[in-house]
């Protein structure tokens, strides 16, 4: 991720460190709200192909949480060739952080209900713009509720925040070209038919750069959505080569999911590199090779 700067927030004096710190528990989440430490939570409901994630929001929510929007808010929009989810510019990031009440210093606490999909998105974006205390609330709202944890419906606006954002720009991240020249792993976080071009549902063309691993986040995750303990994630990723003296990149889709093996990769202190674009923008990319099925082959080029 990128490297601390000024403008990195304080982490707060409630928080614990440990080797899971960038997640909190439903429990935890709880007793901190119970014992009133200051957090800002966000709401980050979204589903590919949907626009209810505000609807759903407004059903029912954590107390006190605010939505944020992952297509309007914690993404861009542009050309083909800059994927489906581009990375907002850092002046919109920070602005839609203060309209989310977010204040320098204070702990940030995102959830979904969709695997802690684009909660991890949320996660990658504030951590990389300087956000110390950003955790994923492990399960999300599911785990929430099964804890007992009780929902208000409705929408909640907090009081614009003061948050100072860094400006890593393009800095920690890659595009095409890099990803082209990268030395290191370069995993895939698709299912394996999508990796191996047996299906294409969204993108133009089927397969995975040449050269990629298939990492797919399921093996990551238990079948409740939770990540799964650290020796097991660290097996997944030693599995596909991905060892800890070993550059790791990844992509996914259009940079979602990617962002979610990132956070996993973090939980076992992984540094792991991502590529925003990712198969939506390298499928939208003349000449960009494409390989299929599930070992490297001969690329061919993608037609002009």
């Amino acid at each position: 991720m990128h490297a601390a700067s000024e403008a990195r927030a304080v982490p707060s004096p409630g928080w614990e460190d440990g080797g899971m710190a960038d997640l909190i528990t439903a429990a935890e989440l709880r007793s901190l709200l119970d014992e009133g430490e200051d957090l800002r939570i966000l709401d980050v409901r979204y589903r590919l192909g949907f626009t209810d994630g505000r609807e759903n929001y407004r059903a029912g929510h954590l107390p006190g949480a605010v939505f944020a929007d992952l297509e309007g808010e914690l993404a861009a929009h542009g050309a083909p060739a800059d994927g489906r989810h581009p990375l907002p510019s850092d002046d919109e990031l920070e602005q839609a952080a203060r309209r989310w009440g977010i204040r320098q210093g204070q702990a940030v606490v995102v959830y979904d209900d969709a695997r802690s999909l684009p909660a991890s998105r949320a996660w990658w974006a504030l951590r990389r713009a300087g956000v110390a205390d950003v955790r994923v609330l492990d399960g999300g709202l599911g785990a929430w509720r099964a804890a007992g944890g009780a929902v208000e419906e409705g929408e909640v606006v907090a009081p614009s925040g003061d948050v100072v954002l860094a400006r890593p720009g393009t800095a920690d991240v890659l595009d095409a070209d890099q990803v082209a020249a990268w030395t290191g792993v370069l995993l895939d976080a698709r299912a394996p038919e999508r990796f191996r071009g047996e299906t294409e549902p969204i993108d133009p063309v089927a397969g995975h750069i040449p050269g990629a691993r298939n990492l797919p986040i399921a093996d990551v995750l238990d079948t409740e959505g939770r990540f799964r303990a650290p020796a097991e994630i660290e097996a997944a990723f030693e599995a596909v080569g991905a060892g800890e003296e070993v550059p790791i990149a990844a992509y996914c889709g259009s940079g979602v999911t990617a962002a979610q093996l990132a956070l996993a990769g973090a939980l076992i202190g992984r540094e792991v590199t991502v590529y925003p674009g990712s198969w939506s923008a390298w499928s939208n990319t003349p000449g960009c090779p494409v390989e299929r099925g599930p070992v490297p082959a001969e690329a061919d080029p993608l037609e002009d």
